[in-house]
């Protein structure tokens, strides 16, 4: 016997939950790629995405997942041979950077592990220590969904400003935008990359490149771009087909559309403090069970003012990772994310680490519900807590109520 039968809750950083508005927005014949609704419609996208990120500069749109904004955002800013310092804190700073190196840049990285935030003062260290100017770009993410660190964005700006440095700020916001705050003008982002499927609540398959008119500039001189990748024509469109060089993601657009008109109607500071009260909730949770000398449960980052507002990623020693996520998924319809990156898969450690996603189409009730799964499934798999758990969540978001 099974209690999972019913509607299934996927609580994974990212695909995230679709609302049915976004569903029903996307359930439609296929329309006109060249006149009519769809052309008019995508300039109020474009428009809507920088007041999201909070820039007045350019955004390029691709049929592509976040490698391929990844990809995209190096291409136009690269030429082979060009240096990269990437600041790693988790599995994916690492690919951004492994994904330049194949594209022939001089790859750098300061691995800061996958417990903590990036360390300024290194950063800085090292940017004075490149007196010629070799570092083109400074790679960072602001959450990286691996780990769950939430890196401190505008201390990164001004410790460059403080070197004196001139390479790129590139910024990975594919876990967080939307749901951790962002300003990429006011902290002074170069560039930054973001997918469609988190807290943007539309399916896998859009990803975003951000860029000021500084990242521009370098794409003046750009070995590395690409006809498919380059943004000039995606961003100085003459005719509706350059958005996307070719036919447009249709059902995406009409999706992502409903999914900028619902960030609207709620207001962005308003999806900023629901995201932190949430995420607070499910901390108060795991802080909560893990009392106790003898129970494994623990936050992977210790200061909250370090973690994710999107994700969060637990400890609780192998292989008691994997048989709470499997009971929860089987016997109570709710499925949890992998530890991704925290070990090699082929690594019994690997059994030791999940995360909860918590981003974009999420209220109390739905976080609740994880919680009340979560301690359900450690009672059931034998692994040793505090429980009150799901009361130390509630008190958070009735107190914010």
């Amino acid at each position: 016997m099974s209690l999972a039968s019913g509607r299934h809750y996927l609580a994974i950083p990212g695909p995230s939950v679709m609302p049915d508005r976004v569903l029903q927005a996307m359930h439609r014949p296929a329309p006109n790629i060249y006149t009519g609704e769809l052309a008019e419609m995508v300039p109020t996208i474009v428009e809507d995405l920088k007041a999201l990120a909070r820039t007045r500069h350019h955004v390029a749109m691709y049929i592509a997942n976040g490698h391929g904004a990844w990809e995209a955002s190096l291409s136009n800013v690269l030429s082979r041979g060009d240096k990269v310092l990437v600041l790693g804190t988790g599995r994916f700073a690492h690919g951004w950077g492994e994904m330049a190196a194949r594209m022939g840049a001089d790859v750098d990285v300061i691995d800061f592990g996958k417990r903590a935030a990036i360390d300024l003062a290194r950063v800085e260290e090292a940017l004075r220590a490149d007196t010629g100017h070799e570092i083109k770009a400074v790679l960072a993410v602001q959450v990286d969904t691996s780990t769950s660190v939430r890196n401190d964005i505008p201390g990164l700006r001004a410790t460059m400003d403080a070197a004196g440095h001139p390479a790129l700020l590139m910024v990975d916001c594919i876990a967080c935008l939307g749901c951790d705050v962002f300003e990429m003008d006011a902290w002074g982002v170069d560039v930054m990359v973001t997918g469609s499927q988190k807290g943007l609540m539309t399916p896998p398959g859009m990803g975003f490149v951000f860029f000021n008119d500084k990242a521009e500039a370098v794409r003046e001189t750009a070995n590395c771009v690409s006809n498919y990748w380059d943004w000039r024509p995606r961003t100085y469109v003459k005719d509706f087909y350059q958005y996307f060089d070719g036919t447009a993601p249709t059902h995406h657009l009409y999706g992502l559309r409903e999914a900028l008109d619902m960030i609207g109607e709620e207001g962005l500071e308003n999806v900023w403090e629901r995201h932190a009260v949430l995420a607070r909730s499910i901390w108060a949770a795991f802080e909560h069970w893990g009392q106790g000398n003898d129970s494994p449960v623990e936050l992977n980052i210790a200061d909250p003012a370090l973690r994710s507002h999107a994700v969060t990623s637990v400890r609780v020693g192998a292989p008691a990772g994997t048989e709470l996520r499997n009971w929860c998924e089987f016997q109570a319809g709710l499925t949890l994310g992998i530890g991704l990156g925290m070990a090699e898969q082929s690594d019994p450690a690997w059994h030791g680490f999940f995360r909860v996603g918590h981003m974009g189409h999420v209220n109390a009730h739905m976080v609740l519900g994880t919680v009340g799964v979560l301690e359900a499934g450690m009672k059931s798999v034998g692994i040793s807590h505090q429980p009150g758990g799901v009361t130390a969540a509630a008190d958070v978001i009735a107190a914010a109520a």
